[in-house]
């Protein structure tokens, strides 16, 4: 019994896989550099949370929050809708992430304006 266990884990880590692999949670840096965010549950949704901002970038500022109504349609990818209280808007969001990389996509006004945002996975 030992053996298959040991076997087992050893088959996972070769693979570069696990069950977390492709979580959304944790720590993830903008694309563009301008920010940095913490992703977390927050009761029954998840949160996204400025931790820090470049300096001078407009409208945006650290502890800015987006409370995300999401659910995993799929390994890695997630549907739903978040709300940002600062600016009182509501989006439809997907998010993709395939390991330390993540893809957000928000629309407002039934989808006519959408914006995307990579984002990488940090420590």
């Amino acid at each position: 019994m030992k053996t298959v266990l040991r076997l087992s884990i050893l088959a996972l880590a070769l693979s570069g896989g696990s069950a977390f692999a492709d979580t959304i949670e944790g720590q993830w840096a903008r694309g563009d550099g301008n920010a940095k965010v913490r992703i977390a549950p927050c009761g029954s949704d998840i949160c996204a949370i400025n931790t820090w901002i470049k300096p001078g970038t407009p409208k945006e500022k650290t502890g800015d929050k987006l409370v995300m109504s999401i659910k995993p349609t799929s390994d890695g990818e997630y549907s739903g809708t978040a709300f940002d209280p600062q600016r009182d808007l509501t989006y439809k969001l997907t998010v993709s992430v395939k390991g330390a990389s993540m893809t957000t996509k928000g629309c407002v006004l039934a989808g006519i304006i959408c914006k995307g945002v990579n984002w990488t996975r940090i420590n």
